[in-house]
């Protein structure tokens, strides 16, 4: 069953899924420079990871914490991108699951998403 937005909604929808895409892809590009450059600093001895020392704990948590950042950018993207491919398709606003309309205040709130809430309740 195929789902019909209003265009007007739907062209609100593909700006939404736009940003976020370039949102998050800026936020893993800037990852990725960061990491870079600690590369190139590894040598010095503020940037050692040793947790037994205090400035390497604490870098060893802030590196803990880019690669969770980066893994939850990484599965949003997955999600806007997968978002993006159904609505080229079509098939954007139809739950994967069931095949009902996702609400559009679903929509609006989380624009990549791909089920409606019961459906999502029960993956």
């Amino acid at each position: 069953m195929s789902r019909e937005l209003a265009a007007s909604t739907l062209e609100r929808l593909e700006r939404k899924l736009e940003n976020e895409r370039v949102r998050l892809t800026t936020i893993l590009e800037e990852i990725d420079r960061q990491r870079e450059a600690g590369r190139l600093a590894e040598s010095a001895s503020e940037h050692n990871p040793d947790p037994d020392n205090a400035d390497g704990g604490s870098l060893a948590l802030e590196m803990e914490m880019d690669v969770s950042v980066e893994q939850n950018a990484k599965r949003l993207l997955e999600k806007v991108l997968h978002a993006q491919n159904r609505m080229e398709k079509g098939l954007y606003g139809t739950c994967e699951v069931t095949g009902d309309p996702i609400p559009v205040a679903r929509l609006e709130a989380l624009p990549y998403a791909t089920t409606t809430v019961e459906a999502a309740s029960r993956r």
